[in-house]
């Protein structure tokens, strides 16, 4: 399993109406091949600051799964033009295991 992660930083004043973007924006995504989950939460101490968490079954289903359909122009449509600065996307891989050694 692969956790994407990016620190959204949303401009001033456009909260409301990115969330909104958001919520219409979710099918868009978890309508991808390889899709498991998606999370975005607001920051406690930086008012439109966002953490948004998407988990993959691979790397793939986004990088190419979801990047590279026309699903990501609309995804990319609704959302991007609320970045300042646009986020760096990063990819994790599996928690690691308290009990290996």
């Amino acid at each position: 399993m692969i956790l994407e992660s990016a620190i959204l930083n949303v401009k001033t004043g456009q909260e409301a109406s990115f969330e909104a973007a958001m919520r219409e924006a979710r099918p868009l995504i978890a309508a991808t091949p390889g899709f498991q989950q998606i999370e975005v939460r607001p920051c406690i101490e930086t008012p439109g600051r966002y953490l948004l968490l998407v988990w993959w079954d691979t790397l793939e289903a986004h990088t190419v799964g979801f990047r590279q359909s026309t699903r990501y122009a609309c995804w990319r449509a609704l959302l991007h033009h609320f970045y300042e600065p646009f986020p760096l996307v990063e990819h994790y891989g599996a928690p690691i295991d308290e009990n290996r050694q």
